[in-house]
């Protein structure tokens, strides 16, 4: 008789939200004339403890109708990384989001990336590679297929989410455009729009965003391109067409909307390294014991139900990546 033995960090799937309720859910609330949060939502703010978020009537918004890849979602679960929690209500995710580009009020984003056109969508991909050059997103979603997997996603703010995104491994645009023996890190850039709030009203910053992650931790089975979010693209707020996600990292590691990937023989300057660099560090992992100067990561708050959770090494990822730092 094969037995299997739970990890520390998993529940019985019992407890976690059934596939059919999030992927169906949406489409009866459409069939019965709900098309949004409306006046409710937007009246108790920001705290989403404020949100009862299996009261409000819920409609997906800012999700584009002129996508040719529609037929691709949802997209099959990968099974290999299961959840410790819930997954979060859908209104919460696409209306608390942290989008400097548009607002540093969370509650406002989705409501100003309304009309930000995502398609048609270009990327350069270059520097130290074989292969590279321009491409539409379109096509590399059809190219390299999508999935769909459940990841948690943590905040350097210590708040908290579970999502299921629907994308492709990192590891396929390596593979695409094959890096030189010399590259060894990869950096990112999203897109520069001056004319968005966010960017007119802090140009202090150095637009346009910008990241970085080694070749490793680009290659590594948990770096992961998501082009889609419960069962269908990603709106605009949540970083369409294409974002990266990196669940053992802090969120501000996982930038949106990315125009420029460039493979490079040498760590890349990040965004809020280079403008606070005593808060954030290059490598972002997610780490209880070390606190950020102003408050403590040792807990996390959900957002959707505003519950207080320990905060896990790793994000609870460690079983995939903690070789990759052994000795840092």
């Amino acid at each position: 008789m094969n037995v299997r033995i739970r990890k520390g960090w998993e529940i019985p799937e019992a407890r976690l939200t059934p596939e059919p309720v999030y992927r169906s859910r949406r489409d009866v609330l459409r069939a019965l004339g709900f098309t949004g949060l409306g006046a409710l939502a937007w009246s108790v703010g920001c705290d989403p403890k404020l949100v009862d978020a299996e009261s409000l009537p819920w409609s997906p918004v800012n999700v584009r109708t002129d996508n040719p890849n529609a037929g691709l979602y949802p997209a099959t679960r990968n099974l290999a990384y299961p959840l410790d929690r819930a997954l979060t209500a859908e209104q919460s995710t696409a209306t608390y989001n942290n989008y400097y580009e548009f607002s540093t009020n969370k509650a406002k984003v989705w409501q100003l990336a309304e009309n930000f056109v995502t398609r048609p969508w270009r990327v350069e991909i270059g520097g130290l590679v074989e292969a590279g050059g321009e491409f539409e997103v379109d096509d590399l979603v059809r190219e390299f297929g999508l999935e769909e997997r459940t990841y948690r996603h943590r905040c350097v703010e210590a708040w908290a989410m579970a999502v299921p995104w629907t994308g492709f491994p990192f590891r396929r645009i390596v593979d695409k455009v094959r890096p030189t023996s010399a590259a060894t890190h990869v950096r990112l850039v999203t897109f520069l729009d001056e004319a968005l709030p966010g960017v007119a009203d802090a140009p202090w910053y150095a637009w346009p965003y910008y990241e970085g992650m080694t070749l490793a931790e680009a290659t590594n089975e948990l770096a992961f391109v998501a082009t889609g979010i419960y069962g269908h693209e990603l709106p605009t707020q949540n970083g369409a067409p294409w974002r990266l996600v990196l669940p053992w990292k802090y969120g501000f590691k996982s930038l949106k909307a990315m125009v420029r990937i460039e493979f490079t023989d040498s760590q890349p300057a990040t965004f809020w390294n280079d403008a606070v660099p005593d808060e954030y560090d290059f490598l972002a992992n997610v780490d209880p014991t070390k606190p950020h100067p102003r408050w403590s990561q040792a807990h996390e708050r959900l957002i959707d139900t505003g519950e207080m959770v320990p905060t896990q090494p790793f994000n609870g990822y460690g079983e995939w990546v903690a070789a990759m730092y052994a000795g840092r």
